[in-house]
């Protein structure tokens, strides 16, 4: 019940800086990469570092995350060791999407699936670039369908609350490591029954139109709203983060305090300001949305260059970072053959209100 309210090469010539706009005013091209270097999503340090995970649709990357330095090139990190695929029982990535970069410098990652668990946390402190910890995510908090996607990192009350699209949200605890599994096939983490078309082309995941669940998954500066959503939906929610990890409240009692926040299209990324805009990217408008406050949505840019724009990060120069990767082109939703047309690029654009970095 709710409420109403590839492979990568590391090639440095191949990526290139710019500060000329699109054809889209007032979004920016931050850095150009090659055809082996499909973006996943990324992350911003307090500092300013950039880091990406490198997307799997397009097959095994040599290297799982990447560090994009100033003058554009790319290098693997944490280490190459550490970013690349694991050798034997030593260190290694198995499938990153999700990472973000806390307030303490600490790089989330969220590792997916393994021979021996369905999923990780890995944790590294960008600051002292050591191992800070990893933290397992097993049955029964995760099943056989779980696809570990984005996460939202809530340092107030040490909690980690993680999108799977399988149909449900995560629950970490992180000084503890325990994790809990709610709002299982709830109607606020299910997709709903609607074809994602993009370029006039229906998706397909698998053998049938794509019907994505929750994957959006943000939180607000004051850490205390957690807003997300199905990919596959039109719907956008928010719950209280005290409630998600109010481990008292049973799962009937806790779907009821999910709200139903506003309108949406089907999106991958989400971001929140401080005015309470939720910035969703936008995949079958190329575009960028924003839901406001009144449940309204709205495109707020719009280019034929988006092509599946992807994940946010706030920079820390307050601006709203975000990555492009054509993912409807690549071989897992494109009958096998990868088609992309060269728009694997990180972008960004000035918020509407001011945002926090990191989120």
């Amino acid at each position: 019940m709710l409420k109403s309210a590839g492979r990568t090469t590391l090639v440095a010539a191949a990526m290139v800086f710019s500060t000329a706009f699109s054809a889209s005013a007032q979004l920016e091209t931050v850095v150009a990469f090659d055809a082996d270097t499909p973006p996943g999503n990324l992350a911003i340090a307090s500092n300013g570092r950039i880091f990406i995970s490198v997307h799997g649709f397009y097959g095994e990357p040599t290297h799982h995350v990447l560090e994009v330095m100033k003058d554009g090139s790319t290098q693997p990190y944490p280490t190459p060791a550490w970013s690349g695929a694991p050798t034997g029982d030593g260190p290694g990535l198995n499938d990153v999407l999700g990472l973000q970069v806390d307030r303490n410098g600490i790089l989330w990652m969220l590792d997916g699936q393994a021979k021996s668990q369905a999923g990780r946390l890995i944790a590294w402190d960008t600051r002292k670039e050591q191992l800070h910890k990893i933290m397992y995510l097993a049955a029964p908090v995760t099943t056989p369908d779980s696809f570990l996607n984005d996460l939202a990192v809530d340092r107030d009350h040490n909690a980690i609350y993680i999108a799977d699209s399988a149909g449900a949200i995560i629950v970490v605890d992180i000084e503890t490591g325990r994790a809990r599994r709610v709002l299982d096939g709830s109607e606020s983490t299910t997709p709903e029954d609607i074809d994602m078309v993009i370029d006039g082309e229906t998706v397909i995941f698998g053998d049938a139109p794509a019907r994505i669940g929750v994957n959006p998954i943000t939180i607000d500066a004051n850490n205390e709203w957690v807003y997300f959503g199905p990919m596959s939906s039109t719907s956008l929610y928010r719950i209280q983060a005290k409630d998600l990890r109010d481990t008292r409240l049973s799962q009937t009692a806790l779907a009821q305090k999910v709200e139903r926040y506003g309108d949406k299209t089907i999106s991958d990324g989400s971001t929140v300001d401080t005015a309470g805009n939720v910035y969703i990217t936008s995949i079958t408008e190329d575009a960028i949305g924003v839901t406001g406050v009144d449940g309204n949505y709205r495109i707020l840019h719009q280019d034929d260059t988006l092509s599946w724009p992807d994940g946010f990060a706030v920079g820390a120069d307050g601006d709203i970072y975000f990555t492009v990767n054509e993912l409807h082109r690549s071989p897992v939703l494109n009958g096998g053959e990868a088609a992309n047309k060269g728009e694997f690029k990180i972008m960004r654009f000035k918020p509407l209100a001011t945002a926090e970095a990191g989120r």
